[in-house]
């Protein structure tokens, strides 16, 4: 998917603010472990597809969605007013899974040096 230099700007502003948002002045408890990782918007710049992560489990995972989708209005009108758009795009949230799969790698990695390292003892 190419964008343009006006969408790669826009999505790029829009993770700061809102890593901000969500850092320093969202007072939902649910949101105080949710990270930003991506944006991407379309086009037109209608949407905003926001990727987040969150540590924790699942149940931590679906509190911050819920979280989230609670928080979208608020969300967009504090963006409205800190970005000079003419139109603020609505905002789609999506869990991004590449920290929990990188953890899961990890741990397979260190499981296979586990296992190196009680087959050189032996």
């Amino acid at each position: 998917m190419t964008s343009s230099r006006r969408q790669r700007r826009v999505a790029e502003l829009i993770k700061e603010e809102m890593g901000d948002l969500l850092g320093r002045r969202a007072h939902d408890p649910r949101l105080h472990w949710v990270t930003v990782t991506d944006v991407q918007v379309t086009p037109d710049l209608a949407i905003a597809r926001v990727y987040y992560a969150v540590i924790g489990e699942e149940a931590e995972r679906e509190q911050a969605r819920e979280g989230l989708e609670h928080a979208r209005g608020y969300l967009r009108r504090e963006l409205a007013a800190r970005l000079q758009l003419r139109i603020v795009p609505q905002l789609e949230f999506f869990h991004d899974e590449a920290l929990e799969y990188g953890r899961h790698i990890d741990a397979l990695l260190d499981r296979i040096h586990e296992e190196d390292a009680d087959d050189a003892d032996a």
